[in-house]
């Protein structure tokens, strides 16, 4: 096999980036745009030694779960990686990702995964499901400014300022911005040369408060007329928060460090809703959280409402347990849990992540909710050495991409909870970690995925996994 030659292929599955994968002559070739069970023609453009990838040219017999993308702009854009496959298939091939992974990297056996597993959590409309948005700013070969997402795997700006998996409320808001830019001369930033002044803009709008926010990111530190795009903008329904953010770095990384209000509130708020998780309708009881621009908020808040109320039925409490949330960020979760336990303790490294997690404790009035800045094994460890007599009855973690940090499971596995909940956003790390904490005498109770990302490759799990008692 060599690079330029065509060859057919049948796609049997996918990667990780959402490429469907093919064998030919038993080497897995990659190739964009196909999915499991189309028969297509595609052309090598890069052979390792095990692999290989290819650019699909023909489809030569779809797939019967092949469809026709909702949005046109789907097969450029790197942010719906399968939204040319059929949904129930996209939940099909996520518990698939997850039971495999159990399988081939926790090394747990497929029958027993199978048994523990419950069916994925889906969507009811797996579209205009994202509370938060980031569109870079840009001029496209004819001069003209324009919003949009990156092409997959370049910062290439494929304008399109009402994204499929967004809110109606950011295309008003992008075309404001951009008629303000144009009308008062405001230039979008470069980065190849590292001039222009707009960056980005960050909206998020919350579902439950109907409450919207605008962060217009630059590359200085501010807009010229300011006046006249804060008057525009306030005439969009729901409008609570805009703010102004400079990053003047040469980096990818969007927010800089300082932000400022330009108007009305540094915050918007949202609520999530506990559900019942026999058929995940919303009961009464529900949280309020304080959102700025820089916090960790699930992008999806009516699946993350039955995410939380999964991980609430696993934790098991009663009302006497003392709780730990690794990883809380602005406590979504601790606070979620502490209406049902005695005392919940949050952990983060972010310090403004802990003080709003402290302010969303008092807006809905919870005092049994303590959150503590600092590394989640070492704060844990001073902890239970200061309170000896205190025991930790459940842990629920909920790590980013690349998982836990080693001392963070030795830490859980010396103090000895009688449960773990593990929320994960990467099925490959769950299983890398579930194996440390099973081989250090915990059994694996329940596995169920949470579809939060649909017409992505990634999905949530949550886990349950309990002491074993011998």
């Amino acid at each position: 096999m060599q690079k330029n030659d065509l060859i057919e292929l049948t796609i049997e599955d996918i990667g990780m980036d959402g490429a469907g994968i093919g064998r030919y002559h038993g080497m897995a070739v990659f190739v964009k745009d196909a999915v499991i069970g189309d028969k297509v023609l595609a052309k090598i453009t890069k052979v390792k030694k095990t692999y290989a990838y290819a650019r699909l040219t023909e489809l030569k017999e779809a797939s019967p779960v092949r469809v026709e993308p909702s949005c046109i702009y789907a097969r450029a854009c790197g942010g719906c990686q399968i939204q040319h496959m059929d949904y129930q298939a996209q939940l099909s091939f996520k518990e698939r990702k997850i039971h495999d992974s159990l399988v081939r990297i926790g090394g747990f056996d497929a029958e027993f995964i199978t048994h523990v597993t419950d069916p994925i959590v889906g969507m009811e409309v797996p579209f205009y499901y994202r509370n938060k948005a980031q569109f870079p700013i840009g001029v496209n070969a004819a001069g003209e400014t324009v919003a949009g997402f990156y092409a997959g795997r370049t910062h290439s700006i494929i304008p399109n300022i009402d994204c499929a998996l967004g809110v109606s409320a950011n295309k008003a808001v992008l075309e404001t911005v951009l008629n303000y830019m144009n009308d008062c001369g405001v230039s979008a930033y470069d980065e190849r040369t590292k001039q222009g002044l707009v960056r980005h803009v960050l909206i998020r709008y919350g579902f439950d408060s109907k409450e919207l926010m605008v962060c217009i990111v630059v590359n200085g530190t501010r807009l010229p007329e300011e006046q006249v795009l804060i008057g525009r903008l306030c005439e969009i329904k729901g409008m609570k928060s805009i703010s102004l953010n400079s990053n003047p770095k040469d980096t990818n990384v969007i927010l800089g460090d300082r932000t400022k209000v330009l108007w009305g509130d540094p915050v918007i708020t949202d609520a999530l809703y506990l559900r019942d998780t026999a058929d995940f309708k919303r009961l009464g009881e529900k949280t309020v959280y304080r959102i700025s621009p820089q916090s960790f908020y699930q992008v999806n808040p009516i699946q993350t409402e039955k995410l939380y109320s999964l991980a609430l039925e696993y934790a098991g409490l009663t009302g006497e347990e003392t709780v730990w949330d690794l990883y809380c960020g602005i406590g979504t979760i601790s606070l979620f849990l502490a209406k049902h336990a005695k005392k919940v303790f949050g952990v983060e490294v972010v310090p403004q992540a802990v003080e709003d997690a402290a302010a969303n404790a008092a807006l809905n009035g919870i005092e049994n909710a303590s959150f503590l800045l600092g590394k989640a094994e070492d704060v844990l460890t001073k902890w239970s050495h200061e309170n000896a007599q205190e025991r930790v009855d459940v842990i629920v973690v909920d790590p980013p991409r690349k998982g836990c940090d080693s001392k963070c499971l030795e830490t859980m596995l010396h103090l000895q909870p009688e449960r773990i909940v593990y929320v994960s956003c990467d099925p490959a790390t769950l299983a890398r970690d579930l194996r440390v904490l099973c081989n250090g005498g915990y059994e694996l109770k329940k596995v169920r995925g949470v579809d939060q990302f649909g017409q992505t490759v990634h999905t949530e799990c949550v886990v349950e996994i309990q002491k074993k008692h011998i």
